[in-house]
């Protein structure tokens, strides 16, 4: 495969993945990666695959493809692409929780100076490195690192790396424990993917999104929280985004738990789990979330006693008796009775919910 079918082909998966046929996009990316004899196109594709690892929560393979990049950077004899390749592999570390190796990389970087790509990559490799410090609870240094990477985003206006920055901030001030500061940045965030964000990916709004959930959480804005949750959740089941999908559902628990309603919060972690199983037909995990979700239900008697349909999955009008046994208000209509069909006992005129 030439170059210039090289990048036909890469292109063909990049539309596919922006229209979120991800396994098709990987496909195509990995018969390039196969075929091509054209060393600057495999290491693009390397840097398309990397992404959508990344972006599917399968770190282990992202890591694998940014060692196999390096070799190719090594290959082209190119300082920028050996950079690159360089912050690829520190970033791999960072989500494999490798903090040390993370940091060592990103001196690497660090150490390769003197072109105009460097220069533009410096910033990321600083967010990266603050990130690390952050997953080690070193504090001052990762905020000496998140404002140098804030810097060069400013110097070189790079609003994409402004709002990733802003989104770790409210990671660094939510450990430390300033929720108004946890709030401030992830707000503006949000505002930068508002101003600027008409051609970016929507995981910068899915990103700024979720941070302002976890920051109105821990501020007991709760309505606000699940809010940003839910528009996060929805954009990251979109996209196929499995690690924000995963700390989406872990704050709406959060989010329950503060409202000290821990069985509300398994039946919705169980409904979610459900969408996403289905979503990616894996049919074993799936009958677990079905099983256990209806075990919540059951316990929590959210069905109504006329049809025997679960209350709470979609939005229908609801009557409570005085005996507190909810009911579909069709069902009552229906049924025409003047007691509660599940204890008989006469009931005064019910109140709507």
């Amino acid at each position: 495969m030439g170059q210039d079918q090289t990048k036909q082909q890469i292109e063909k998966g990049l539309q596919l993945y922006q229209s979120n046929q991800t396994e098709k996009a990987l496909q195509v990316w990995m018969r390039v990666l196969e075929k091509t004899m054209d060393p600057a196109g495999r290491f693009q594709v390397l840097g398309c695959l990397i992404t959508a690892h990344s972006e599917m929560g399968r770190y282990k393979d992202m890591l694998k493809f940014a060692v196999v990049q390096i070799d190719t950077a090594r290959e082209l004899e190119d300082p920028d692409y050996l950079m690159e390749s360089y912050l690829n592999l520190a970033r791999s570390n960072e989500k494999l929780c490798e903090f040390q190796k993370t940091i060592s990389y990103c001196k690497t970087c660090l150490n390769m100076q003197g072109t105009t790509v460097s220069l533009q990559l410096n910033g990321q490799v600083s967010l990266s490195m603050g990130n690390a410090f952050l997953g080690l609870s070193i504090f001052q240094k990762a905020l000496e690192c998140f404002e140098k990477a804030l810097r060069y985003a400013h110097n070189n206006d790079d609003k994409m790396l402004e709002c990733r920055v802003c989104c770790s901030l409210g990671s660094f001030y939510t450990q430390i424990k300033d929720y108004e500061k946890a709030l401030f940045f992830p707000c503006k965030a949000a505002e930068l993917v508002n101003d600027y964000g008409k051609g970016w990916s929507l995981k910068y709004r899915a990103m700024s999104q979720y941070h302002m959930a976890v920051a109105y959480r821990k501020l007991g804005h709760l309505a606000d929280a699940m809010e940003c949750c839910e528009e996060s959740m929805k954009i990251a089941l979109q996209h196929g985004d499995r690690p924000l999908q995963a700390l989406c559902l872990l704050c709406f628990a959060d989010i329950h738990r503060s409202r000290a309603d821990i069985q509300l919060g398994l039946l919705k972690l169980h409904c979610l789990g459900e969408g996403i199983y289905r979503t990616k037909g894996q049919q074993r995990e799936l009958r677990d979330h079905v099983v256990k979700f209806h075990e919540c239900v059951e316990e929590m008697e959210l069905y109504c006693g006329m049809c025997g349909e679960s209350i709470g999955e979609k939005n229908s009008q609801l009557q409570a008796l005085p005996c507190s046994h909810f009911f579909h208000l069709k069902c009552l209509q229906t049924n025409g009775t003047r007691g509660c069909p599940n204890c008989r006992r006469s009931s005064m005129k019910p109140g709507f919910v």
